[in-house]
Order: structure tokens, then C-alpha cells, then sequence
């Protein structure tokens, strides 16, 4: 299903493309393609180049360790993640070295599951990125080491038949994709003044 952004400004089709369905198909993914995923994840930018960032990969032909991972979910996320070919859970490491807190952790994270989404758009697939999970019954589960963190969940598939969903699921999943304008978010030189308002620049300055 189509669902490209309504952009103000012209982007790459990848980003206009990008969206979180949650009515996946059966089709497993191809290995190459998976770990295709992983070195774009891999050549993420990271404060230091410290990378601190991993992953534990969880498919349907392993279905133990997929419904443990599955049963960190809400309630409302397991319904529709359960369909999924992959689940995946997003782990930072939160130290630098022991005592010494990593304070960036999480922002590199998140550019390492970025650069994986997009490589998913490119490789046909798509990225559900999900909050709603129990951090803590993930780390015993799996047992991460001292200084690492769960952060989220995501899943990986080729997107289904929304019609297959609950009224109120199929509904979000169709609905038109909205954001927040720039004005409302970027500024220019001080707090609160718009860089951009109605798709014009606000700073004439921006034009010398």
C-alpha cells in the first residue's frame, strides 16, 4: 500500500515513503535483504564511533524465541505484531565504560534503526517501531549484560491487506499521514521564531 508523505519540500522518495504499517504478510524475508538491514544499521553515525547499539533478531521459523519476545509486547501491539516475519528488539549500551554513562546512547540508536528503515523501504520491506513493550521482562528474558538497555521493538515484513485488521486498527492504517508543520518546530536564531511559515522562508537574511 502506497502512502507516501504530502512533503511541503521536496525529499528523497525512500523518506516520502516511509511509514509504520501493522498489517503484515506471512512471506518471510530473504536473508540477504535481512542482513542488508543489519550493515545499514551498522554504518549509522555514533558520538566517538562508538556504536553502542545491538540487536537480538527473532523470526517466525524460531517461533520460541519470537513469542518470548512477542510477550514483552502490550496487548494491543502482540494482536497485530504477531503476524509479523520478524520481531526485533533495539538494545543501547547506556556506558561508555563502567560508571561512565553514555549520555548519547539512545540518540545513536535511533540513527542506527533509521538508517535501517530506510534500507528497508529501498529492499521493498517495512519497519513498525513500537514503545509499547515491558523494557524490563525483555532484558531478563534475554539476559542482557550489565550498561545495556532495551529501548524498543521493531518489526520487519513486507506490508499486508489492511482489510485483515479490526475496524479500529484498518481505520489508522488507511488514515491520511499528517505531521507537524516546520514553524512549529524549527526556529531561526532564537527560540520560537519560525526558520520557515507557509512553506516561505521567515529570515530574509536566509536569501543573501
Amino acid at each position: 500500500m502506497n502512502k507516501q508523505a504530502q512533503t511541503t519540500f521536496a525529499i528523497h522518495d525512500l523518506l516520502k515513503s516511509r511509514w509504520s504499517p501493522r498489517a503484515f504478510t506471512e512471506q518471510p524475508v530473504e536473508l540477504a535483504k535481512l542482513f542488508s538491514l543489519f550493515e545499514a544499521a551498522r554504518w549509522a553515525p555514533s558520538g566517538g564511533n562508538s556504536q553502542p547499539w545491538a540487536f537480538i533478531v527473532t523470526t517466525q521459523a524460531d517461533p520460541e524465541n519470537f513469542s518470548r519476545l512477542l510477550s514483552t509486547l502490550g496487548e494491543r501491539n502482540q494482536f497485530w505484531a504477531k503476524n509479523a516475519p520478524i520481531l526485533v528488539l533495539a538494545i543501547a549500551l547506556r556506558e561508555r565504560e563502567p560508571g561512565q554513562p553514555n549520555l548519547w546512547a539512545i540518540y545513536d540508536l535511533g540513527q542506527s534503526v533509521a538508517h535501517l528503515s530506510v534500507e528497508a523501504g529501498d529492499l521493498g520491506l517495512a519497519v513498525h517501531q513500537m514503545a509499547g513493550f515491558d523494557r524490563n521482562k525483555a532484558s531478563e528474558i534475554f539476559q542482557l549484560p550489565v550498561g545495556y538497555e532495551a529501548i524498543t521493538v521493531f518489526t520487519v515484513g513486507y506490508t499486508g491487506d489492511p482489510d485483515l485488521l479490526p475496524n479500529e486498527l484498518r481505520e489508522r492504517e488507511l488514515a491520511v499521514r499528517t505531521r507537524k508543520p516546520l514553524s512549529q518546530f524549527v526556529f531561526y536564531g532564537a527560540w520560537g521564531k519560525p526558520l520557515v511559515e507557509d512553506g516561505e522562508a521567515v529570515a530574509a537574511s536566509l536569501n543573501r
